[in-house]
């Protein structure tokens, strides 16, 4: 099968990055270039910095840094395992100032990227834990102190429990959940093996069998769990866990225990990492900044807010934060056992996706816009995953065709020919009909599955507004009337060309989707964020 190497899977969303590169999660107008104060600041400095997604928490304590250093940041948000390729490949040279992800522990892996750090201040950390629905948790008489992944392991066997995990090939959580399980079910007393990966597979893919909801980024996965309602656990940052219980107030029921297993996590140290290529300004800058970021008023500030755990000692860890030690797993000792690792539950070990692309192939689209479509179908062709099921259902004044593949395990290229050649057949003519065409492919996908209970989704790619076939109204109105079951399939909107944002975002809320945004980047980085999702 053409499948794509990780290096070419990410290199898609490249030019996104690239083109956001000054994004800030700040306020408008702010530029950094005001006055230091009389003797409390320093100049006015901006720091370019390629960001872990969930660090968006971090605002208000940026903010503050600015506030008392003059340094301001500008980040940009990616996936960590993203950003990591990212600064191996050398596009973040002279792109970024510096790095914060969420853990260099998979950057680490490679040994030429040595040469492009320059330091790395731990700022503060989190480990993975398990989140679990307190009457789940009497339920299987579990003592929450004392509970290991073995344990996790059989509830799941048993179908006693399900839960919500992120992708570990996108998201630094969900990897680091994958270690933990992986270590925990092989009984690693060390660096994960290529032997030990394989003696606990089987286990392994007993315990992803119960995985009920995938994601691209954490905070997004705490939110689907919310929406969904009848997921029993979510393994995610304990910060992200004891937040989601912070949001909850004095609701008892919708609380998570917080379970950290005894048999060991892995932790995320959100290492601030300066780049060899930035200048020496900015490299001051960075300096001062994490001399500030841990600082006494600074580290509990983000344990008050993130959640997360303060590294100064004379710092108080904010309440809920376990106290107990639990052993820290370590990570896979090389690239090719991670890589290893993260192909094996890809496409043997978690449940498969199945994905209806909805494709704006009307009038509009002729020209340069259907081959930035088919050149970014393409590209996505060599990422489908062994027993993944993809439908093309391209419209215009209606559905045109509707096509179906799967991808075989033992003959996978078969599927990816298939696929070129619907993709080669597309063209462009009618009219708009989104709502339509979306209730068709809700349709096609039918009640779920239970002999083969898949990731379901749906894509929306639209380069224009509904102009034909049904209304807003009545798909909101054929949406609410489906069965709960069907409901569960969130619409991933792509905004492209001259669609509308509010009719896009306005799908991704009622289904429980996100939108993905293709106007600030290339169309073929949105499609390949979306996997993350699928």
């Amino acid at each position: 099968m053409r499948r794509r190497t990780r290096a070419a899977c990410w290199a898609a969303v490249v030019t996104v990055l690239i083109a956001c590169t000054g994004c800030t999660g700040g306020g408008e107008g702010d530029d950094g270039d005001a006055s230091p104060g009389p003797g409390e600041r320093g100049p006015a400095r901006t720091l370019r910095v390629l960001a872990s997604s969930e660090l968006s928490d971090m605002k208000p304590v940026l903010d503050a840094a600015r506030e008392a250093t003059g340094i301001t940041v500008r980040p940009t948000y990616v996936g960590t395992l993203d950003g990591a390729e990212l600064i191996s490949s050398g596009k973040a040279d002279g792109a970024y100032d510096a790095v914060w992800l969420s853990s260099n522990d998979y950057l680490r892996l490679d040994p030429a990227v040595g040469s492009k750090i320059s330091s790395e201040t731990q700022v503060m950390t989190s480990p993975v834990a398990l989140g679990v629905k307190a009457a789940t948790v009497s339920r299987l008489g579990w003592n929450p102190s004392t509970v290991t992944w073995s344990q996790v392991h059989r509830a799941v066997a048993d179908g006693k429990l399900t839960y919500g995990m992120t992708d570990p090939v996108r998201s630094n959580s969900g990897f680091s959940a994958l270690v933990s399980v992986a270590s925990g079910l092989s009984g690693a007393q060390a660096a994960l093996t290529e032997g030990q990966i394989n003696e606990a597979t089987p286990r392994l893919r007993e315990f992803f069998a119960g995985q009920e909801l995938t994601s691209g980024s954490s905070g997004w996965l705490a939110s689907a769990y919310k929406r969904r309602g009848t997921v029993d656990a979510m393994v995610n940052y304990e910060s992200v866990l004891l937040s989601l219980n912070r949001d909850e107030g004095g609701d008892a029921g919708s609380r998570l225990t917080v379970i950290r297993p005894k048999d060991g996590v892995v932790t995320a140290d959100y290492p601030f990492t300066l780049l060899t290529s930035a200048d020496d300004e900015a490299r001051e800058a960075g300096r001062d900044l994490t001399e500030y970021l841990r600082g006494p008023e600074a580290q509990q500030a983000i344990t008050t807010l993130t959640l997360r755990r303060p590294v100064v000692t004379s710092v108080k860890p904010a309440e809920g934060i376990g106290r107990e030690g639990r052993r820290e797993l370590p990570f896979p000792g090389s690239r090719s056992v991670a890589d290893g690792l993260l192909d094996a539950y890809e496409n043997k070990l978690r449940r498969p996706s199945r994905t209806v692309y909805v494709l704006d192939t009307s009038g509009s689209m002729k020209g340069s816009r259907l081959a930035r479509l088919k050149s970014a179908l393409g590209e996505l062709t060599g990422d489908f995953r062994e027993r993944e099921e993809v439908t093309l259902m391209p419209f215009g004044s209606a559905v045109k065709q509707i096509r179906t593949r799967t991808v075989d395990p033992g003959d996978p290229s078969a599927a990816v020919a298939a696929l070129d050649s619907d993709i080669a057949a597309l063209s462009a003519q009618g009219d708009t009909a989104i709502y339509s065409s979306l209730k068709e492919a809700y349709e096609v996908i039918g009640a779920p599955r239970n002999s083969d209970p898949s990731f379901t989704s749906i894509v929306l790619m639209t380069d224009g507004e509904n102009t034909a076939g049904d209304a807003a109204a009545g798909f909101d109105s054929f949406y609410r009337a489906l069965p709960a079951g069907q409901r569960r399939t969130p619409v991933f909107p792509i905004l492209f060309g001259d669609s509308d944002r509010r009719e896009l975002t306005d799908i991704a809320t009622l289904t429980g989707g996100r939108l993905f945004d293709a106007n600030k980047g290339s169309l073929d980085g949105a499609f390949e964020e979306i996997r993350g999702y699928q």
